[in-house]
């Protein structure tokens, strides 16, 4: 796997095009509720400042599609901790190109389906499940810095929990038919769901994700509503570019 945890290739910054080489050690926290538009502003952002990415919802995802695919009773929640602290996940932090493997198998499609999406908030909320995570994410992020010069990361609590001393944090958001109509358009045909039933399912998992969706005091908030993802990407990379120069 190209970028992954495991095995993580050593490229310099300044072997990709693009902006002015950041600043060693930057971090980038990017929090926000599902459908905000955090992952594409993260990963946009990385690109720009040629840095690492790393997307850490799709960790609990991966992790939730293998309960679900071993029909592990999400409401045990010690067994949901038991299992989730022997598998092997393995992440990619190119955002150029997003890979998520969980025990070797490659589940990047899977993992973003609703089967997935209706039910990670209650493997994310197990303690044991998120301490475990959140350690390996602070793995990723010393790499990141140790190879590339720093990392984009997003997820609910990035800025509060996994990376509070991060030298940027954004909080991004948007309105509920903004979330839902943008996570309707993300699902496959096949799937097709309505955006009113988007919006129904958005309601129950922001109500479970609520103890993980919290502003960090000092994060800048950026109500994506009416913005185009180029304008949230350069706002990101302007909070950056003025950090450095700080």
């Amino acid at each position: 796997m190209t970028d992954s945890v495991a095995g993580l290739r050593r490229r310099e910054p300044a072997e990709r095009a693009g902006h002015a080489v950041p600043a060693p050690g930057l971090v980038i926290a990017v929090d926000g509720p599902s459908g905000s538009g955090k992952s594409s502003a993260a990963r946009g952002a990385a690109i720009a400042l040629r840095l690492r990415y790393l997307d850490t919802g799709a960790m609990y995802r991966a992790v939730t599609w293998w309960m679900l695919e071993h029909e592990v009773d999400l409401a045990d929640t010690e067994s949901v901790a038991g299992h989730a602290q022997r598998l092997t996940v393995e992440i990619s932090t190119d955002p150029s190109e997003q890979r998520v493997r969980v025990d070797g198998t490659d589940v990047t499609d899977q993992i973003r389906n609703r089967r997935v999406s209706n039910v990670v908030s209650l493997v994310a909320a197990v303690p044991m499940v998120r301490s475990h995570l959140i350690a390996q994410q602070r793995r990723i992020i010393a790499d990141a810095i140790a190879a590339a010069g720093g990392i984009v990361a997003e997820g609910r609590d990035i800025g509060t929990v996994v990376a509070p001393d991060a030298a940027v944090k954004v909080f991004l958001t948007a309105s509920e038919q903004a979330r839902a109509e943008r996570r309707a358009a993300e699902l496959s045909a096949a799937e097709s769901p309505s955006v009113g039933r988007t919006l129904a399912e958005q309601a129950r998992r922001d109500q479970r994700d609520a103890p993980q969706t919290q502003k960090a005091a000092d994060a800048v908030e950026i109500d994506a509503t009416d913005l185009r993802l180029d304008d949230v990407i350069g706002h990101i990379v302007g909070l950056a570019t003025a950090r450095r120069g700080a």
